[in-house]
């Protein structure tokens, strides 16, 4: 079997990482404009070669289409017009309605199998690729009756047993407005943060000495790659203004209250938000 990653970072990486763990007879065939990036996948092994996008994707039974979202709206099409009739395209960007509206009318829609590993750090290239990165964690799979069974199936098995994921399933207008929630406004708030430290706190020694194990985590977000979440924001914009609006008025609300002193209503803030705890110790 033969596997092409398009896009040679973080999730594209670690995929290979994994895959190639238990799978010594696959190729991985790696694509990625930035030269050096390829280079790179080939010295620390995430990959066997590095070939032109048609090229790779002519030889592989199975693509992963890992770049930014903007980006994989262009290639998505240009992908399935040079695909084999039993090869796979998958996708693992962080929105899923711009590509599957993209791929709508395509004569080989049925062989792409839109997903969303909900998985990350903020390191990005090619030595950010991590093992374990996926497992436990959750893929999502959107309009999966618009793919071949054959194609789900296969997808299904490489995150489940390959990679060591549940799968869950949602149509794609949905996944874009819960993923504005849990995901999307996170990073927001982590780079609100930053901004707000570095332009309130000039001294940069006494945010290195008074950073502490709260701040470094909540602020760790951050530092993510502005090549991939500027992108985000504009395939997401209207789920992420919707999102903001609420984030705002609660922030809103926590100032009022503390300008009012009336900490007993500030208490009852913080213990409904502790209520956060049970859903995610599920």
């Amino acid at each position: 079997m033969t596997i092409t990653i398009i896009g040679l970072g973080l999730i594209g990486g670690s995929i290979a990482l994994e895959l190639r763990k238990n799978d010594k007879r696959t190729q991985f065939i790696g694509v990625d404009k930035n030269i050096e990036n390829g280079k790179k996948a080939i010295e620390i092994g995430l990959v066997d070669t590095i070939l032109p996008l048609a090229e790779a994707v002519a030889k592989a039974d199975i693509i992963i289409l890992s770049v930014p979202v903007n980006a994989m709206c262009h290639l998505v099409n240009p992908i399935l017009d040079k695909i084999a009739p039993n090869a796979i395209l998958l996708d693992v960007g962080s929105t899923k309605k711009g590509i599957c509206e993209a791929v709508k009318n395509h004569e080989n829609r049925a062989n792409f199998v839109a997903c969303h590993p909900l998985a990350g750090t903020e390191n990005t290239g090619p030595t950010a690729a991590i093992y374990d990165l996926f497992k436990g964690k959750v893929n999502i799979i959107c309009e999966s009756e618009e793919s071949h069974n054959w194609a789900i199936q296969k997808v299904e098995q490489l995150f489940s047993e390959a990679l060591g994921m549940r799968n869950a399933y949602m149509n794609p207008i949905e996944h874009d407005r819960h993923i504005a929630y849990v995901s999307h406004l996170s990073h927001i708030s982590s780079f609100t943060l930053g901004l707000t430290v570095l332009e309130i706190e000039k001294n940069e020694k006494h945010i290195f000495n008074m950073a502490s194990t709260g701040f470094a985590s909540t602020v760790r977000l951050a530092k993510s790659s502005p090549k991939m979440w500027t992108p985000i924001f504009e395939e997401n914009a209207t789920n992420i203004s919707t999102a903001l609006e609420e984030y705002i008025s609660q922030l809103q609300n926590f100032k009022d209250l503390i300008d009012a002193g009336n900490f007993e209503k500030v208490y009852q803030l913080i213990e409904n938000a502790n209520e956060i705890r049970r859903i995610l110790d599920k």
